[in-house]
């Protein structure tokens, strides 16, 4: 549904602010976003010039934005920022900070001393990870990322597990997410030079987005560069809010940005429901509709498992009875079972899970006469 307009009263919506973000984000009314994507400075700490072996030079990050006088200083910016974020995310809103091994530890410790509750930590595990080229330590191959809710006691934040686990062949998505560096055609160039040293793949945003966000939300990048949180929430049909103290950097995103077609506001297009959120429809009711028929035989996936329905919707298989879930649990030797999952009917020569003829009758209840 349309986000509401009450709380984007002063927010830049669909813009990018040039400034300091926690000055910046002074003038946004409090709780009125409800995704936060930061990218901060890394503080590499870089001392030494790298060269490749072919003794041309690394071209990294040695940018004056990454550049702090010690580690004090950093942490007052980073505890800065976090207090700014905090103060502007909604109630059931959540955050995600990226960072390498120089900070991301710092990070962690100051979210939690401010009081965000950490959820998870994703592992982002470059499959083109740039070499060690003095061959003195193991090749960074990794960044982290944390996602964390407002406290403790926030009881509510969007989690779309069901979106994640389809776009993972529909297995439950793990914290380890394999996605290259961004090179190449998406590597944004100006003159002929990449335009940001650190430009994160759109991959890595489209999960981070579609795992925690609604269409409509507005989502706030507080770090934006090159923009890579604002065109991919453009392409998911969210609201965007970006920041960066940079001139060059924001004239390099709203070029970006421009270019990008704004997904159609259409819900069955840019989400998939929660199971959680449908009307809770028991097996019974399929049996009672005729989805299912008494006498039919379910099987699990690999047709290792058969139980034949009862008419008063329990299955039966080798002198044992139970629910959906009971039997399956029982079959398996587990402690539970999603028997929705586990077991599958026969339609047209394929094996159709439960599920799936359950998403069929609730689309029934929904039919207007």
């Amino acid at each position: 549904m349309p986000h509401d307009t009450a709380k984007e009263g002063r927010l830049p919506l669909d813009d990018i602010v040039c400034g300091d973000c926690v000055e910046v984000m002074r003038s946004f009314p409090e709780g009125s976003v409800d995704l936060v994507f930061a990218d901060p400075p890394y503080n590499l700490q870089l001392r030494n010039t790298l060269y490749r072996p072919n003794l041309t030079k690394v071209d990294a990050v040695d940018d004056a934005w990454d550049s702090f006088e010690s580690f004090a200083d950093y942490d007052r910016f980073t505890e800065a920022w976090l207090e700014a974020c905090r103060r502007v995310l909604g109630d059931s809103g959540t955050i995600w900070v990226i960072g390498s091994y120089h900070n991301i530890h710092r990070v962690g410790r100051i979210m939690m001393d401010l009081g965000y509750w950490l959820l998870n930590d994703i592992t982002w595990v470059k499959t083109n990870p740039m070499p060690n080229f003095r061959g003195a330590r193991f090749t960074n191959a990794t960044e982290t990322l944390i996602w964390a809710k407002k406290s403790k006691g926030q009881k509510t934040y969007t989690f779309n597990h069901h979106a994640m686990k389809a776009l993972n062949d529909d297995k439950q998505m793990r914290s380890v997410w394999e996605i290259p560096l961004c090179t190449g055609g998406e590597r944004i160039s100006v003159d002929g030079r990449k335009a940001h040293s650190t430009q994160k793949p759109e991959a890595l945003l489209y999960r981070v987005i579609a795992a925690s966000s609604a269409p409509g939300d507005v989502v706030l990048d507080p770090f934006l560069g090159s923009g890579t949180t604002a065109a991919v929430a453009r392409k998911l049909g969210r609201r965007f809010v970006g920041i960066d103290s940079s001139p060059d950097y924001v004239e390099v995103a709203r070029r970006r940005v421009e270019t990008i077609q704004p997904a159609p506001f259409d819900e069955a297009l840019l989400s998939t429901p929660s199971r959680r959120t449908a009307p809770r429809v028991p097996f019974g009711d399929l049996v009672a509709a005729g989805l299912v028929a008494v006498g039919e035989t379910l099987h699990s996936q690999n047709r290792k498992f058969s139980a034949t329905v009862k008419a008063d919707s329990h299955l039966t298989a080798d002198g044992h009875e139970g629910s959906i879930h009971k039997l399956g649990a029982h079959l398996l030797g587990a402690s539970a079972c999603n028997g929705w999952d586990f077991w599958h009917a026969e339609r047209d020569g394929r094996l159709v899970p439960l599920d799936e003829l359950r998403r069929l009758y609730r689309a029934r209840l929904l039919e207007t006469p």
